[in-house]
């Protein structure tokens, strides 16, 4: 979602411009709601994330140089406001995983038995998902939806890339194990 207009409204929102942080909150909501949900697994808990990460980047916006993009930077702070989120939540509460996984639901007319199939694989999925812890959580989420590189994951979460592979490695290896208790080879020999 990187653009020219989405620069010239960062400079305008810098210099202070209201009416232009506005509409950079409008053209980038989308984006960093969905990355919020991803990495919080509840709407309202990702709406107050949004909010907090458009506070700071609205405090922080002068400071921004423009070093990296401007949705890395707006990626990192969401990362950073879903983890403080978490770990305040972890401390004063606890929530059992959602009911209704955050997934969007499957629409095929063609084919409503492997519509079902496939709803129930995303279901399950994204449950295990939201059960991994939030370090690795949020890693898995920036590679394997946002496709981004290993060295931006760990520019965004403030890691090393080494740590940011690690963690990765750690994730998949935890969906495996709980999507595949039995072990991979003898879940497809069970079906």
């Amino acid at each position: 979602m990187e653009s020219a207009e989405v620069d010239e409204l960062v400079e305008a929102a810098r210099s202070g411009d209201h009416g232009a942080f506005e509409e950079l909150v409008r053209q980038t909501y989308t984006d960093t709601y969905t990355l919020a949900l991803r990495l919080v697994g509840d709407e309202e808990d990702a709406r107050d994330v949004v909010q907090e990460t458009y506070l700071r980047v609205h405090k922080g916006l002068k400071k921004f140089r423009g070093e990296a993009r401007f949705s890395t930077w707006l990626h990192r702070i969401t990362a950073n406001c879903a983890n403080t989120y978490l770990g305040r939540r972890g401390r004063h509460q606890h929530e059992p995983l959602p009911e209704e996984p955050v997934v969007a639901s499957v629409q095929s007319a063609d084919d409503p038995e492997e519509s079902v199939r496939v709803r129930g694989l995303r279901d399950e999925l994204s449950l295990a998902v939201h059960a991994l812890p939030p370090k690795l959580r949020a890693v898995l989420v920036l590679r394997d939806v946002y496709g981004l590189p290993h060295n931006e994951i760990a520019e965004q979460l403030e890691i090393t890339e080494s740590a940011a592979k690690v963690r990765l490695h750690r994730a998949r290896k935890r969906l495996r194990e709980q999507l595949y208790p039995l072990g991979h080879e003898e879940q497809v020999r069970a079906m």
